[in-house]
């Protein structure tokens, strides 16, 4: 019988992935924006590549924008130590049976056509519709996965990542979609510039619902933050002080300026996660959980994205926890 949904802190994540990954019998899919073997990472980079020596079929994807994020520029500069280090993981995966992939090498700006999907596919053990990156910093984030067993999902989000991989090689992206599983349901933003049904999804749920309790690294922007105005909303995003990157500073504090938008996020550490949780007007709870910030721009950059829509009480009670801590 399945397990219920669970919620992962980033540590837990790497260490749960791993005992999986280790314990794979078929296939392994991995996804993420930033992909590094670092201190905090290692462990599950390794089980990966064990995984591939004996026989299963893994396959790993991440974007170039690794190698920005860690300090260096694209893969065929060797500048920075870390980024030779990046290489040679890369080169390890191939040499070891692994199909790896980096993503977005056609795109021309650091920003845009970015993969922003963080999935671990392992045989019907999906850790998706969260935020964790792959590396040191990353892991220090606050942040989590869901944890979900569910073999029609596992295959779908499959067909998903061979469906992303191709297209990114061939150059071109796909409009964004969504498909049920089970009660809940999944969105995929395709990386079409201006197509989001993640956002869409976000603004309708916040047109609708009485109360909203929104999280993200980045202050709400453009319609969806005129509807969460316009309701009783609690907001949670990283003030300009938390961000490590002078870009990223920037952009909250231009976000912050234009929208009139506090937050009540007052922790030192990194606000990673993204959600929503909606209290509608006929008391139903609903969640929208995943990989976009929740912010327009990423919409008009056409970033590839998922995320998760629940009512489930077990998976809702679970990122209320989450922004408990949080909000402490």
């Amino acid at each position: 019988m399945p397990r219920s949904p669970k919620l992962l802190l980033p540590l837990d994540y790497v260490s749960d992935a791993t005992k999986s990954i280790q314990k794979a019998k078929s296939d392994i899919s991995f996804l993420a924006l930033v992909v590094a073997n670092e201190q905090k990472t290692n462990i599950l980079i390794d089980a990966l590549i064990d995984a591939s020596r004996r026989g299963v079929e893994v396959q790993v994807a991440a974007d170039v924008f690794t190698y920005g994020d860690l300090g260096g520029i694209m893969p065929t500069r060797h500048r920075y130590k870390q980024s030779r280090i990046t290489t040679k993981m890369g080169r390890e995966f191939k040499e070891n049976g692994v199909k790896f992939n980096w993503l977005g090498r056609t795109s021309s700006l650091i920003y845009s056509g970015r993969t922003h999907i963080k999935w671990c596919i392992v045989d019907d053990t999906i850790y998706s519709f969260g935020g964790v990156n792959m590396s040191n910093d990353h892991i220090d984030n606050r942040d989590y996965m869901l944890k979900i067993e569910d073999k029609v999902l596992a295959d779908k989000l499959v067909n998903e990542h061979n469906r992303l991989v191709r297209a990114d090689a061939g150059g071109y992206a796909y409009r964004s979609h969504s498909f049920k599983s089970g009660e809940n349901t999944i969105y995929i933003d395709g990386g079409l510039f201006g197509d989001s049904i993640i956002y869409r999804r976000a603004c309708k749920l916040a047109s609708e619902a009485k109360k909203v309790t929104f999280v993200s690294q980045y202050c709400p922007t453009g319609k969806l933050s005129k509807l969460l105005k316009m309701t009783d909303s609690k907001l949670y995003f990283n003030p300009s002080i938390n961000a490590s990157k002078g870009d990223s500073r920037i952009a909250i504090k231009i976000a912050m300026f234009f929208s009139r938008n506090k937050t009540l996020y007052k922790k030192p550490e990194y606000l990673h996660a993204k959600l929503m949780i909606c209290e509608m007007p006929d008391g139903r709870r609903v969640a929208l959980s995943g990989s976009h910030n929740l912010s327009n721009v990423g919409v008009l950059l056409g970033t590839r994205e998922i995320a998760l829509e629940t009512e489930d009480p077990i998976i809702i009670n679970q990122l209320e926890d989450f922004v408990k801590t949080i909000s402490d």
